[in-house]
């Protein structure tokens, strides 16, 4: 669809005719002042990859500390995977995972699953049999963009989806306009234009993607309507991969690489720095048009920092660095699943606050309809809880949260199919069938002592793995979740456990003749 024919498609959303605001859909209190939502998602941005936490030299985050300062920033905040389209699924669903189907971010691919299942096999040296993934996002759930259209709002969507192709784009799940209309895992080719974008051609050579989802969003959000509040996705290519950004942006940050330092990446940071101008376009058009003391502007990643990638223009240095969490992006410690995270909400969100419960991504689903005085649909579970008592400076009334990945990719610090589950200071990951006999194995960490997750606590607290494993356990029997199998075709000759936790790239560099674990602790 050509630019003019969304512009078209969203002018005539504005007419009188669209359906009115139900109930006080979008209110405060005062229904003269209904209230907008921006929701921007980061790909692929670390939880140490912004200035909002101190642990980063290199990047700058001048916007997102903006940001901020309007609003609340989380400091326990968690993607629903280590991996992008289950978070977003979970994002537009209020649901995790393990209910939705949606495990691994394959929905780009020609195959249609709608179910998933468990796969037809695995390698005799893997001792679980791991599931298949939904690759659509399928039209019958009652996403955010549906309800927010349906209670009157004016929607679109821009930048990346990757929850399907048509018949399954944003423009068949409540957004009337989508932009760049593209199904792929990352931006078409590259950042900066010429790209391969389909019927979505550059304005200018050497044109930044990022600069132009800003232009795009920020128009529409001028034509916007007054007399109806507007829900805008602005779901960021950035930082995913390709990795490349402005010339003259490298050449700014290589110079100011540090070799002591985890993050050494000049492409990577000036990615990070166009990510976070586009977030300050967002806010000067909110300034401009007037609207920012009615504006709800939520900001999120959808997973860790990437890890595993290489650059090779900077001397083959991975992405980023998201010490000190352990492991990245497709890994189930903190590293892959905490995520930076700003809510703004005026009239209820201090400015400036800060806030240490754990919330998740799916919780935006019943915290923004709740909020916003929308029904929540009926015959639809909802695994998110309403975050506004957090948001207001209170505490969470909540047992814990729950992340399921049936999945290994031999990325850094990789594990065997798992799930983990968060309450109060403690994570346990259960590994599937991980143990003797087909029994489960365990990983307990405490996160206020170890962050960076070094020292497995399973054998020492044996009551507290009990407890959280029996809270995973309800969770799968609450979602009906596939779950991985023991594998009838396991050789315990063939099992490596000193490979977990390490790249594919490394496997035979690891020794381990006696069958024991690396001498780490795990």
């Amino acid at each position: 669809m050509k630019r003019r024919e969304f512009i078209k498609k969203a002018a005539f959303a504005t007419a009188a005719s669209v359906l009115p605001l139900t109930g006080h859909a979008a209110s405060t209190g005062d229904k003269k002042k209904p209230m907008n939502v921006i929701f921007i998602l980061a790909d692929d941005l670390g939880w140490s990859d912004t200035t909002l936490y101190g642990n980063t030299s290199l990047y700058k985050t001048p916007n997102i500390e903006r940001l901020a300062r309007r609003g609340m920033t989380f400091t326990r905040a968690y993607a629903n995977s280590p991996l992008c389209s289950p978070t977003r699924a979970s994002i537009l669903t209020g649901q995790t995972p393990a209910r939705h189907g949606s495990t691994s971010p394959g929905h780009h691919r020609p195959e249609v699953r709608m179910k998933a299942s468990v796969a037809p096999a695995a390698a005799p040296k893997h001792k679980a049999i791991g599931t298949r993934s939904v690759t659509r996002l399928d039209t019958a759930f009652p996403t955010l963009g549906k309800l927010m259209k349906t209670a009157g709002y004016q929607t679109a969507h821009f930048g990346k989806w990757h929850l399907g192709p048509e018949p399954f784009s944003p423009l068949q799940h409540g957004f009337d306009v989508d932009i760049p209309h593209h199904p792929g895992p990352g931006p078409a080719g590259s950042y900066v234009a010429p790209w391969r974008f389909r019927k979505f051609k550059a304005n200018r050579p050497g044109e930044h993607i990022e600069d132009r989802m800003a232009d795009e969003a920020t128009g529409w959000m001028k034509s916007a309507g007054k007399a109806r509040p507007f829900f805008m996705n602005y779901w960021q290519f950035s930082v995913h991969a390709p990795f490349d950004a402005k010339k003259e942006l490298i050449k700014e940050y290589r110079k100011k690489i540090d070799p002591k330092n985890e993050q050494k990446s000049p492409t990577y940071a000036a990615m990070v720095h166009s990510l976070d101008d586009a977030v300050g376009a967002l806010l000067d058009a909110v300034d401009k048009k007037g609207v920012a003391d009615r504006t709800i502007v939520i900001f999120i990643s959808d997973n860790g920092g990437n890890m595993y990638n290489r650059i090779e223009a900077d001397g083959g240095v991975t992405p980023t660095s998201n010490f000190p969490l352990r492991g990245g992006k497709a890994s189930m410690y903190e590293g892959g699943i905490r995520v930076p995270c700003i809510v703004v909400w005026p009239g209820v969100v201090k400015p400036g606050a800060r806030s240490d419960e754990i919330i998740q991504a799916s919780d935006f689903y019943p915290t923004l309809l709740n909020g916003l005085a929308i029904d929540l649909p009926k015959n639809h579970r909802i695994d998110g809880v309403d975050i506004t008592p957090a948001l207001k400076g209170g505490k969470l009334d909540r047992k814990g949260i729950f992340t399921y990945f049936p999945h290994s990719p031999p990325v850094p610090d990789w594990l065997p199919p798992s799930m983990s589950v968060h309450s109060g200071d403690w994570k346990l990951i259960r590994l599937f069938h991980g143990g003797r006999k087909g029994a489960h194995d365990y990983r307990l960490y405490n996160l206020a002592k170890d962050i960076g997750e070094k020292d497995n606590l399973a054998a020492s607290h044996p009551e507290k793995v009990k407890t959280l494993d029996r809270m995973i356990e309800n969770h799968i029997k609450d979602t009906k979740a596939v779950v991985p199998q023991p594998n009838p075709r396991f050789d315990p000759k063939l099992y490596k456990p000193e490979h977990i936790g390490l790249p594919a790239s490394k496997w035979r560099a690891a020794k381990n003749p006696k069958g024991k674990s690396r001498g780490k602790k795990t």
